[in-house]
């Protein structure tokens, strides 16, 4: 089975969970004389609890999804769908109240049965989840309070909207619902457990420690981890890893990271981490000998370039990390594909790699081209953004058949994108990583 068709049985599947409420109500016996709108406003919020419930998968990080589709694009649908989860759920109070403005009193907390007070707890917990998420960087939320806030306001709104189900009970007396949402409930108690307890046990008995923190150009660091009483990590070039430093693999401290690596060397793994954040801004001061664990690799990124005639890396800033691993990977492979990097930085001091990538050009079929906002005195090479013009003084004539990986700022990819579709090159030649997951 390839690969795009497993996407697309995964895509049905979710699909066919999401609507099974409705499934359900169409096919199955429920509540007699009750009007079309309480009908709708139910199906509406039974869609939406289950795409809330459905959140649980593209976090879980899944092993079944791991290789599947991109990380990024995993991320991106999450956010989104949260959005539409929310949306739906609003609408069962609005169409409600719309019709019978007398509901509004069940909206009181103080007066109001318990199964509405449920209801409205796990409203206000979805509300204060997808506020704190949108917006969390505009308010400084920090990134641990921002986790566990947002593991706490999921289970709540779960948890209290399962119970104004079963409390309301007009369709929790109907066998098929009351035995699709007691499925709902333990698929969702089996995906906690997994994140929350048998994936850290798992990681518990394969721990990493710290050897060597290499400061790198640009405010970056390396992070050189080594496996404790174990063979290591295999992963793909160009994947990446959840990072725990010095915590346990029950907290919430870890972070995503990709791997700058060489995948032939699954003993000694790379991290290449700038000081953007609250956690990374104290990157450089790790001890060595740091207890880490690392639950991964996750994602796709790179699989274009080893199915393609030859491949042009497009970098900027820290985005250059996953492309050095799948550079470092080849090197150490003997590859002998033509290989062009076009790298884009502020100024030649924030060129993270510069020492190693002229020695990669003499062991590869490799062709470096910096780009640089702010080229310092007598600088003879491309000055500015990566665009179109740029690309196209470097690209061979075969550049419809090569295979384009463009990892960094979501702006420098979205230019990128439209630079390289604007020379003929294919969106499906194109594979990129936005380095704004988290």
């Amino acid at each position: 089975m390839t690969r795009t068709t497993k996407q697309w049985l995964s895509v049905i599947v979710y699909l066919l969970i999401v609507l099974s409420p409705v499934i359900v109500l169409l096919v199955a016996p429920g509540p007699e004389h009750r009007q079309v709108w309480r009908e709708i406003s139910v199906a509406l919020a039974f869609v939406g609890l289950s795409l809330m419930g459905l959140q649980f998968v593209p976090t879980a990080r899944l092993p079944v999804l791991a290789n599947l589709f991109p990380l990024d694009a995993i991320y991106r649908f999450h956010h989104w769908s949260s959005v539409a989860a929310l949306v739906l759920v609003l609408s069962h109070p609005i169409i409600l109240i719309g019709f019978n403005p007398f509901i509004l009193r069940l909206l009181n907390l103080a007066t109001a049965p318990g199964r509405a007070r449920a209801g409205v707890i796990a409203l206000l917990a979805a509300v204060l989840l997808a506020v704190l998420s949108i917006y969390r960087k505009e308010i400084k939320l920090k990134y641990e309070i921002w986790r566990a806030s947002h593991i706490a306001f999921t289970l709540v709104a779960a948890g209290f909207a399962l119970y104004h189900i079963v409390g309301v009970g007009h369709y929790m007396g109907m066998p098929a619902e009351r035995a699709l949402w007691t499925v709902m409930a333990a698929m969702w108690v089996v995906l906690t457990l997994w994140v929350r307890v048998l994936k850290p046990l798992q990681l518990l008995k394969r721990p990493y420690e710290v050897k060597e923190v290499r400061g790198e150009r640009a405010d970056s660091w390396s992070l050189v981890l080594e496996p404790v009483g174990h063979a290591g990590l295999t992963f793909k070039a160009g994947q990446a890893a959840w990072l725990n430093l010095g915590g346990s693999p029950f907290g919430i401290g870890e972070h995503p990271f990709s791997f700058s690596s060489s995948a032939e060397h699954p003993e000694r793994l790379e991290f290449t981490v700038r000081e953007l954040g609250d956690f990374t801004s104290a990157i450089g001061d790790t001890p060595v000998g740091t207890k880490a664990y690392v639950d991964g690799p996750y994602g796709t990124f790179g699989l274009h370039c080893r199915d393609g005639d030859g491949c042009v890396f497009v970098a900027g800033g820290v985005g250059s990390a996953p492309i050095m691993s799948i550079l470092r990977t080849m090197a150490d492979r003997g590859d002998e594909r033509p290989l062009i990097l076009v790298y884009g930085s502020r100024t030649w001091d924030d060129v993270i790699y510069r020492e190693e990538l002229q020695p990669l050009e003499q062991k590869l079929n490799l062709h470096v081209v910096h780009v640089l906002e702010e080229p310092p005195s007598g600088w003879s090479g491309e000055v500015g953004y990566i665009t179109a013009d740029v690309l196209g003084r470097h690209l061979p004539d075969d550049r419809r058949s090569l295979a384009y990986l463009i990892c960094g700022p979501l702006l420098m990819i979205r230019l990128v994108e439209k630079a390289l579709r604007s020379l003929g090159v294919p969106r499906s030649r194109i594979d990129s990583e936005k380095y704004e997951m988290a």
